[in-house]
């Protein structure tokens, strides 16, 4: 019983608003505050993964042997700016000691485990929400060189063994699974338990049950916080003040900015990711795809479309989106896609956004030991829709003093300080 405890969310995007769910189903009185009201970002313009499969941290062996081969091409799926920040540089230096093996290896298990408890709890809220597609048929992971296929397989086999179900696929397997498109492949891997959905249907399907739930969103940027005793006591929004108990920090790519004020440093980078979406019917794909070696996803989506996405490119926000790299996510589909009649993209046509990557490429996830009632919940990188719920159902367990229902050490947000 006791008093109901009060909680702000700061960000609507789809960490915010799944932590904004979890929380007032647990009994707390709840408001999001968003500039754009939950309607715009990284959570709109996404492919729309669901699953445990992409349990590889963007700090990995790959990205380092690539990005020094790519950063220096403005086509490329991986390309990183270099300018003179000390944020850019501490988060480059972090990056760089964290791109090997044993990090990937540790984080597996983790990664895994909230990808694997996020995907239960969608199902949970395909139960329970407004509708939004959910198309549980799998991925399939393509490679075009007899190397790169020869890792996946090995990679498979701890897929396998992390309770993910990964099948080895044939050019013959691949046809099958796809006979109405042409595919340039040497094989692949099924991720056959991963989903998919339309990333706007979901945003509104949850936005309507925070509505029904009484949770208030309100169209306000916060500017700063007040703080006193090692507590933060209320969230700044211009002229207006929101007090809580307990604050908790969802804004993604605007987190590291947003705490800045505290004296804290979060190390963060916005990651930009294009996307374009065509009618079904110019390539009538039935499974989501991923193009491993060229860092392209593509799917298939309710309302007859089909997503194409990709790159990662750690600039400036605010830097003019570059037609280059559009032109680029299509160049590299149309390797394995051939026949695919993808019209010459404009500026126009293209969706971008910035995801929130952190030093490590493993999601912020916990209390902050500056403030005891500050959580944070950003720097989900590549993966934010897919462990959405997952991390708002853990961000509650840690508000509401409940045990994690995993273990939530290696998320910790004071793992660089």
């Amino acid at each position: 019983g006791g008093v109901m405890k009060s909680v702000v969310v700061v960000g609507g995007g789809i960490i915010g608003l799944s932590c904004a769910y979890y929380l007032r189903q647990g009994g707390c009185d709840v408001i999001v505050l968003d500039p754009d009201g939950g309607r715009v970002g990284a959570s709109y313009g996404n492919a729309g993964f669901i699953g445990a499969s992409h349990y590889i941290p963007l700090a990995n062996p790959k990205s380092m042997r690539n990005a020094l081969r790519w950063m220096l091409s403005p086509t490329s799926p991986f390309y990183i700016q270099p300018r003179l920040d000390d944020g850019l540089i501490r988060w480059g230096l972090l990056f760089l000691r964290h791109a090997n093996s044993a990090h990937a290896d540790r984080m597996a298990k983790p990664l895994s485990q909230i990808g694997l408890l996020s995907q239960r709890l969608f199902e949970e809220w395909q139960a329970t929400f407004p509708k939004f597609s959910y198309e549980k048929d799998g991925l399939i992971d393509l490679y075009q060189t007899e190397e790169g296929l020869a890792g996946a397989v090995q990679e498979a086999k701890r897929a396998r063994a992390l309770g993910i179900d990964a099948v080895e696929l044939s050019k013959a397997d691949i046809a099958a699974l796809e006979p109405n498109v042409e595919i340039q492949a040497v094989g692949g891997i099924h991720m056959r338990s991963d989903a998919r959905t339309w990333p706007p249907g979901l945003m509104a399907a949850l936005l309507e049950k925070l509505t029904s739930m009484g949770v208030p969103i309100f169209e306000e940027r916060v500017t700063g916080f007040h703080q006193s005793g090692g507590r933060i006591t209320s969230a700044t929004c211009g002229a207006n003040n929101y007090d809580a108990d307990s604050f908790v920090l969802a804004g993604g790519i605007w987190s590291r900015a947003l705490v800045k004020s505290l004296g804290i440093d979060i190390p963060m980078q916005a990651g930009r990711g294009y996307s374009l979406t065509y009618p079904l019917t110019q390539l009538p794909l039935r499974h989501s795809l991923y193009l491993n070696e060229v860092s392209v996803a593509l799917t298939p989506m309710e309302e007859d479309k089909v997503r194409v996405g990709g790159t990662m490119e750690i600039v400036p926000v605010g830097t003019p989106p570059r037609l280059g790299r559009v032109r680029g996510i299509l160049a590299s589909a149309r390797k394995f896609l051939p026949k695919a009649q993808f019209p010459d993209p404009t500026l126009e046509d293209a969706w971008f956004g910035y995801r929130p990557c952190s030093a490590d490429g493993i999601p912020y996830i916990g209390r902050h030991r500056k403030f005891d009632n500050l959580i944070l919940a950003t720097g989900h990188s590549m993966l934010g829709l897919g462990l959405g719920p997952a991390t708002g159902k853990l961000v509650s367990e840690i508000a509401l003093n409940q045990p994690p229902c995993m273990d939530v050490t290696p998320f910790s947000p004071n793992r660089f300080s």
